[in-house]
């Protein structure tokens, strides 16, 4: 192993996820909810990528989310990929896929919404998968998902 590459303990069992844009990285963290678990936990953030340039990557021994959940970062990482290991080896590669709704993670940027007044969960629905199009189910709104703050 040369002087400059990065040594990053092997993972027995977990899940891996790649090729996250170094500015949603810790945004992840949180949609994930990971930022309190007991596991191991390997952050990395501007990482070498020979194909985005830099990248970061999320590692996490003895935990394997439901789809449902590594899919809500496609939001802000719509490249992001999700590796299922087993006994140190990659069984599962895939790449994340926005939902067709998206509840409690994007804010409505419309000030008139009620979301922005009243307690409550944001819930928006995909309109175009491609340019990551949301649409508010409480005002109509549309906003794009890699524009949107989140909640």
């Amino acid at each position: 192993m040369s002087k400059e590459e990065l040594a990053v303990a092997a993972l027995r069992n977990g899940t891996v996820i790649d090729h996250i844009p170094p500015q949603a990285l810790f945004q992840c963290v949180k949609i994930l909810g990971i930022e309190l678990l007991d596991k191991q936990l390997t952050i990395g953030n501007n990482l070498h990528s020979s194909k985005h340039g830099a990248k970061g990557i999320i590692k996490v021994a003895d935990i394997y989310f439901p789809e449902a959940v590594l899919d809500r970062i496609s939001i802000i990482a719509p490249d992001a990929v999700v590796n299922t290991i087993r006994d140190y080896e990659v069984v599962e590669k895939r790449r994340v896929e926005l939902p067709d709704t998206v509840i409690g993670i994007v804010k409505c940027d419309n000030p008139k919404c009620i979301t922005n007044h009243e307690p409550m969960r944001t819930k928006f629905a995909v309109i175009d998968r491609n340019a990551g199009l949301l649409r508010c189910h409480y005002c109509n709104h549309t906003v794009s998902s890699l524009k949107a703050t989140l909640r």
